[in-house]
């Protein structure tokens, strides 16, 4: 049978104590070795503070990739309702993103100005949006090509571009809109000619070289019966991606008195949800309805 003395007891801690200190001594030395020194070639990518984050995504080689899965032209909404719905998964993950803009096989993200994520780091923004953007695309392929499989994974190139003030934040996003217009105009007008008119694809480039706006609406409206301002605002717009107060209305089970039984309350729940809008960036109107994107404190 063991006794123990109080002095025991307190030799016992002591000495306790002395191989904890020891071990802890070892493990902050162990943890340390000769080849540290190459962490010294890590380049300083810190963003700027004060300072808007956009980080783009772009498919690449996406022409082919249409190509080989069969995308309808011009358009193929499915394609882009995937694009939405990675993008989606994005700004879920990273909470930190207050507007996502997209179009084609194209998404911009926009971190709020005084987002501390990662310590701003670039690479940490961009490596983490593409890499969960482009495992999205993947994971739900499926629920929007049921009957088209996957013949080999997409790729996405990024970048990080700062953006100093709202000013230059609305002007890049009015850009990629913009860009979204022309492009779209003329791929609808390009297939147009292609699958109603019959022409190859070389001959309905030189049939649209030199042509300006007013021009292919003309083409469209007098050759087709297209009247551009008719296509869907998905398409001649792009898709924004905004974060929303939706009340979600919902029949819930509760206990109630015998002769209501069997009834169900209706109970109003108010949460954040990302909702997809198809709407003018250029103009002013949008900005005035989502303040809350350019707060300060957003």
């Amino acid at each position: 049978m063991w006794v123990f003395s109080t002095a025991n007891v307190c030799s016992l801690f002591a000495a306790t104590s002395i191989i904890l200190r020891r071990c802890l001594s070892v493990g902050t030395t162990m943890a340390k070795s000769k080849f540290e020194y190459v962490r010294d070639f890590e380049a300083d990518d810190t963003c700027l503070p004060h300072c808007w984050v956009v980080v783009r995504l772009d498919g690449r080689n996406f022409h082919r990739f249409a190509e080989k899965h069969n995308f309808v032209k011009p358009n193929d909404s499915r394609a882009l309702q995937l694009m939405t719905k990675c993008a989606q998964t994005v700004m879920e993950e990273l909470e930190d993103i207050v507007i996502a803009y997209g179009q084609s096989d194209e998404y911009s993200f926009v971190f709020r100005r005084k987002s501390n994520w990662f310590k701003r780091r670039a690479s940490k923004f961009m490596t983490l949006v593409a890499s969960q953007f482009a495992s999205s695309y993947v994971f739900y392929w499926r629920d929007y090509f049921e009957d088209q499989p996957l013949l080999y994974p997409p790729g996405f190139d990024g970048r990080v571009v700062l953006y100093p003030s709202n000013q230059t934040l609305k002007d890049y996003l009015s850009w990629r809109q913009a860009d979204c217009h022309i492009n779209n105009l003329y791929n609808t007008v390009f297939w147009a000619l292609i699958q109603q008119a019959g022409l190859t694809p070389v001959q309905a480039q030189q049939r649209l070289k030199g042509t300006l706006t007013a021009d292919k609406n003309e083409i469209l409206f007098s050759q087709f019966h297209i009247n551009y301002n008719d296509e869907p605002h998905m398409y001649r717009k792009g898709t924004v991606l905004v974060w929303q107060k939706v009340d979600e209305v919902r029949a819930q089970e509760v206990r109630l008195p015998a002769e209501m039984e069997g009834e169900k309350m209706i109970v109003t729940r108010t949460r954040n949800r990302l909702v997809p809008l198809y709407c003018d960036l250029i103009g002013d109107a949008f900005w005035k309805e989502h303040p809350e994107i350019l707060a300060e404190e957003s």
